[in-house]
């Protein structure tokens, strides 16, 4: 799939088949994730990949938006130790978050249905995610990622709106 198709067919899918979604292309969504780019090369990333049902079940009641029945689940979080310092350390939202969005195009460029939800900067949904994982207070959530083969395909779509465009 060429890089504008899958552009316009990522989209949020929240219906699932049961399928298991083999390790190599789970490999193959975190090399794409840490593919993207971080200020300083610093990569404070880390990603936890959840297949146990029961962890899946706890992480779906993380908030509303998170109850998702995906075969898997990647959350993506910031680590402190890795961050730059002081004035510059929330560069690690926008690095992290270049990596969801890798991981969103390379779900779909490679047949898998993916749903973004945000956790950071809700403290109730980053606590939630930590104790069910059992992380430390240096690991901040970003994100939960819901992947596996849609149940539905949305339309390929282009949000593009000329009026928020302004050349200067």
């Amino acid at each position: 799939m060429q890089l504008e198709e899958a552009m316009y067919r990522r989209r949020s899918v929240r219906e699932f088949l049961d399928n298991e979604v083999p390790e190599n292309l789970i490999e193959k969504l975190l090399a794409y994730a840490m593919s993207g780019p971080s200020a300083c090369n610093t990569r404070p990333w880390e990603f936890y990949v959840i297949k146990s049902p029961e962890k899946r079940k706890m992480l779906r009641k993380t908030t509303r938006y998170t109850d998702y029945a995906s075969s898997v689940i990647i959350i993506i979080a910031g680590n402190t130790k890795h961050m730059l310092p002081r004035q510059f350390g929330d560069f690690w939202i926008q690095d992290c978050s270049a990596a969801v969005e890798n991981i969103l195009l390379g779900a779909v460029s490679i047949g898998l249905g993916s749903c973004w939800c945000g956790l950071y900067p809700k403290k109730e949904a980053v606590q939630s995610v930590r104790d069910a994982l059992g992380l430390s207070e240096n690991i901040i959530p970003l994100g939960l990622i819901h992947i596996g083969y849609p149940a539905v395909t949305p339309e390929p779509r282009t949000q593009y709106d000329e009026e928020r465009v302004h050349y200067i």
